[in-house]
């Protein structure tokens, strides 16, 4: 082990809302397809998520807020009953060892297939996905989506109102609102998949009102303190090109900058670029920062230390790291004292099921015991 200096602002405590963080690193929502088939989350996924229970703030993985909004097999959803008991024991876990948790919501739009959900995708224009997409049967050619009429906009946002109250209930301090990464929220966003010529199309100002609706819908179901938004401004997973990001997300924020939201996430947060030092500007509350560590590539060293420090010193308030808290339960004592960190085993990473590459990840007690049996 090796010792570093622990005086850094990520391990300062901070507020988010009512909630009072022990340090400032939070944990990024990580899609791992542990759910049973039919969205309820399985006992394994409380285990996993009591081990990270450290971190500052958990976000939980991408979950469907209706059934046409599936992604891929095993995503957990959060519309019935019965998924608000199985989160209740994630949460009730956690709780049980000190942490706190948000729940992100995502609707897939165009990201989804048959297959998955037994609907046919909904998405604002009908603009498939250039990919494959993961099946119960594997990978299979991507379905035209069906574009979504006003009357299913108006049930949608209904449904995310609805997933959010259902969220509170199931345990959780708040939820995210997910419009990154490709998904229904992005899709309006971005120009080449929303081609549509009505109140939700075409100039920014047009694209950026679903998105709008959304997170006021949800503000208003469950509190705006209990909201956060997630965008990913210029990535192109899942086929997405957005056109115009200079302009989308600064009139994003300047629509939302009154609504009292818990925070605003930023995915790949770059603190030399000119977009996020004008969106930190523009925006008034909490900003979380997912530093760009390299996509596909190794984790460093330090799991993400030095982008998050160089982040906060740029203006986050917290700092959001996944595949660094995926292999490390411990993450913030491994980083508070400088030991070294467990490499991702990326072979295990999504679609397999069960304890590896999951759960079995070794602590510094773990590893402790080990060297002394």
């Amino acid at each position: 082990m090796t010792n570093a200096p622990a005086d850094s602002g990520l391990f300062e405590p901070a507020r988010l809302g009512p909630l009072h963080l022990p340090n400032r690193l939070v944990m990024a929502p990580l899609t791992r397809n542990r759910a049973a088939a039919d969205g309820v989350p399985e006992p394994i996924m409380a285990t996993y998520y009591a081990q990270r229970a450290s971190a500052g703030l958990i976000i939980a993985e991408a979950t469907t807020p209706n059934a046409v909004g599936q992604t891929y097999p095993h995503i957990p959803a959060i519309h019935g009953e019965e998924h608000v008991a199985g989160w209740r024991r994630v949460t009730d876990a956690v709780r049980a060892e000190g942490g706190r948790m948000f729940l992100q919501l995502q609707h897939g739009g165009r990201v989804g297939h048959p297959d998955n959900s037994g609907l046919t995708p909904v998405a604002p224009s009908p603009v498939p996905l250039p990919e494959t997409i993961h099946t119960p049967t594997g990978r299979q050619a991507a379905v035209v989506p069906r574009e979504m009429t006003l009357a299913d906009i108006e049930t949608t946002v209904a449904d995310f109102a609805a997933a959010a109250r259902n969220a509170v209930e199931a345990g959780f301090e708040g939820v995210e609102v997910h419009a990154a990464n490709g998904h229904l929220l992005h899709q309006f966003l971005a120009a080449n998949t929303n081609h549509r010529t009505d109140a939700y199309g075409g100039p920014v100002a047009h694209r950026i009102r679903f998105v709008v609706e959304v997170v006021r819908a949800v503000a208003a179901a469950i509190g705006p303190e209990r909201v956060g938004l997630r965008v990913s401004p210029g990535n192109t997973v899942n086929g997405i090109a957005e056109g115009n990001t200079g302009d989308i997300y600064p009139a994003l924020v300047a629509a939302l900058a009154d609504s009292g939201l818990a925070y605003l996430h930023l995915v790949f947060a770059d603190p030399d670029q000119p977009l996020f030092q004008e969106l930190r500007a523009a925006w008034p509350g909490t900003l979380i920062a997912n530093p760009a560590l390299g996509r596909g590539g190794p984790l460093p060293r330090d799991g993400g230390r030095q982008a998050g420090e160089r982040l906060i010193a740029a203006g986050a308030d917290l700092i959001a790291l996944g595949r660094a808290f995926l292999a490390n339960p411990d993450l913030v004592e491994r980083l508070r004292t400088g030991a070294p960190l467990n490499q991702v085993r990326d072979a295990y990473a999504m679609y397999t099921g069960g304890a590896t590459g999951y759960t079995d990840y070794p602590t510094l007690a773990d590893a402790l015991v080990a060297q002394t049996n």
